[in-house]
């Protein structure tokens, strides 16, 4: 998967296990999707007609192959953007905390990159449909070059095996994650050998790997090399899945794998399929199936599926981890979250982006057919997310690591230039399909753009309305209401005022607990918070209590976990008798204020349809109480 996978938090292995098994495990989630990509990209790129056939544009092709993978994957992702770890966290919502925080100083810089780097995560979404749907179509296209007999059930195999993906997430991945790290080795040795099966035949192909032959291309081809690097762009499929699960294998295990194992079994196999196009150009048709026997066929389909699957798996379980975490740092409302596995938080299901994207991947499937059309629609998203995380890393390196600015811009600018030649190529790709991924990541940005300022909103006119909490008590206690046995937990969004709550149970019920919590959940843009930085309490006389809780954009949200630090510290908190209280506030939209009213209806539909705080904070049902209250914005 390219863009922004940011930590898939799946098939986990603890940073403490042995170097060679998280390396396994970094081969099996990490690079399924660059794996799978010699499906499909020498095809594209030869396929179109664009470049003409002859031995010197062969050597030519596979030679910008061969340093795209080694400019992109090893030098900038591998050497320079790994280096970029949020506490150790890596992907795009992390590099754009650190480069936030970075220039904090800085308010219209800082709020530029955070729309930028919001934008770009809404990108994700977008290539995260893409790229399921071509991986797997593209294995199961296979079964063309077997017989052209299964043309016919090319989509309805490649739906149903979509469709039992999909309906597996919900039973975690913890069972089958063990499996997926061998079955991509297996899969990474059988193209490394399908490659030297076809070199020994014409090992004049290794010729190519001198960069002579990709300059010389682009100096005699200059317009056609422009418009293949939209094809080009397909052998890099998942670069960003490398920096984004940082935080769940580490720096050392990801190259090992990328240095010894995944780079050269890649690139055996595109210069075995060079080679292959130097003796047969009819292989051009499908020149990766057409490099195995005939009786390798069958099983090498079957292999090639599973190795799509473990991809697109990995996709999903990135998908689920990125709305999570924007979740936390306020860009999408909250969704209901189940945990698939009692030892790894990590292990999460989210039904309503689950099968949103699968509805969406079918109608990708249904609409382009076939991995060539999907091609077309695949890289303005993955390029353009390569761009902003060149921009991010620029600002971590210049204003988080303050190196000098020539320095920063050498650093940083040849990728630039690299990212930008191959974004303005897909472009030329934006009516064949391109407009797809755009279009859904356009939507989703719209969505946490209008949740983020919506949320503003509403928070502004609370606390335009809210009553001073210190104050309200010291009244109240002048003529206090009857005490009942227990604990109260009041949430509230801004400490310091009265929640709507409180108001309306010493309205209707005119009682006050023993006990009373008026708690605030903080999320802030860094990954993790520790459980000693977890609570602030103040006291505020009367047996109650100002309490802030502090959550990480990656740490679990458990409220009654949270609040145990409070005893012995003057409040003794029994589950048993705690009762947690939330406003539900009903957002009406007004016209001649806060967004545009299409915006703020849209706003008013998300919140009516978040998902309730008390299943967010993991509060236990039989102890919530729920006080409704309309707020016009």
């Amino acid at each position: 998967m390219p863009v922004g996978r940011h930590r898939r938090e799946v098939f986990v292995s603890s940073k403490k296990s042995p170097l060679l098994a998280l390396t396994l495990g970094a081969v099996g989630v990490v690079y399924g999707d660059i794996g799978t990509s010699v499906l499909y990209a020498v095809k594209e790129v030869f396929g179109p007609g664009h470049v003409p056939f002859t031995t010197d544009n062969v050597y030519g092709i596979l030679s910008i192959i061969f340093w795209t993978l080694t400019v992109i994957v090893s030098i900038k992702y591998v050497v320079l953007v790994l280096r970029a770890d949020n506490n150790g966290e890596g992907g795009l919502i992390a590099m754009l905390a650190l480069a936030s925080n970075a220039v904090k100083d800085k308010p219209r810089l800082r709020r530029m990159l955070l729309v930028v780097g919001i934008f770009g995560t809404s990108l994700f979404y977008g290539d995260g449909v893409i790229t399921p749907a071509i991986s797997v179509l593209s294995a199961v296209e296979g079964l063309e070059v077997v017989s052209p007999a299964f043309t016919r059930g090319v989509i309805p195999i490649t739906l149903v095996i979509l469709f039992g993906l999909f309906a597996l997430q919900k039973h975690g991945t913890a069972g089958i994650g063990k499996f997926f790290g061998p079955i991509t080795l297996v899969w990474f040795a059988t193209i490394a050998l399908l490659g030297i099966s076809q070199i020994v035949n014409n090992p004049v192909i290794l010729k190519a790997l001198s960069p002579y032959y990709a300059l010389m291309f682009m100096w005699v081809n200059p317009g056609t090399t422009f418009i293949i690097l939209g094809a080009v762009v397909l052998c890099v499929t998942g670069a960003e899945a490398l920096y984004a699960d940082l935080g769940h294998f580490g720096k050392r295990p990801i190259r090992l794998a990328w240095f010894a194992i995944v780079m050269p079994c890649l690139v055996l196999n595109y210069f075995g399929q060079g080679a292959l196009l130097l003796s047969n150009p009819a292989a051009v048709k499908n020149p990766f199936y057409m490099m195995a026997p005939e009786w390798l066929l069958l099983p090498l389909v079957g292999l090639a599926t599973m190795a799509t699957v473990i991809a697109s798996q990995a996709l999903i379980t990135g998908a689920f981890s990125v709305t999570k975490q924007a979740i936390q740092m306020g860009y999408l409302p909250r969704l209901n979250i189940q945990h698939t596995s009692v030892r790894d938080t990590g292990q999460i299901y989210m039904p309503f982006v689950n099968w949103c994207l699968f509805g969406t991947i079918v109608l990708a499937v249904v609409m382009f057919r076939s991995s060539s059309n999907l091609a077309a629609a695949y890289g303005i998203a993955v390029c353009t997310d390569m761009l902003i995380t060149t921009i991010l890393t620029f600002f971590v390196v210049r204003y988080s690591w303050k190196y000098p600015l020539s320095l920063c811009i050498a650093a940083t600018g040849v990728f630039f230039v690299v990212d930008f030649a191959f974004f303005a190529s897909n472009l030329m790709k934006l009516f064949a399909g391109g407009w797809f991924p755009l279009l859904i990541g356009g939507a989703v940005f719209t969505l946490m753009i209008t949740w983020k300022e919506g949320r503003h909103i509403l928070t502004e006119k609370l606390r335009a309305d809210a009553i001073d909490l210190p104050g309200f008590l010291d009244a109240v206690f002048v003529s206090p209401p009857a005490r009942v046995a227990g604990t109260a937990v009041f949430m509230t969004s801004e400490p310091g005022t009265v929640p709507n709550a409180l108001l309306h149970n010493l309205k209707h019920n005119k009682v006050l607990h023993e006990q009373n919590l008026f708690v605030t959940v903080r999320n802030h843009e860094v990954p993790w918070i520790g459980m000693n930085k977890r609570l602030e309490i103040e006291s505020l006389g009367h047996d109650c209590w100002q309490v802030k809780v502090h959550y990480g954009f990656k740490n679990d949200l458990d409220l009654p976990k949270a609040l145990q630090q409070i005893k012995g510290r003057g409040c003794e908190l029994e589950a048993m008798n705690t009762s947690y209280f939330l406003s539900r506030d009903t957002v009406v939209p007004t016209i001649g204020s806060g967004m545009a009213h299409w915006r703020e209806k849209l706003f008013a539909q998300m919140h009516h349809n978040a998902s309730g705080a008390a299943d967010f904070l993991n509060l236990p049902n039989n102890a919530v109480v729920e006080l409704g209250s309309k707020v016009e914005i």
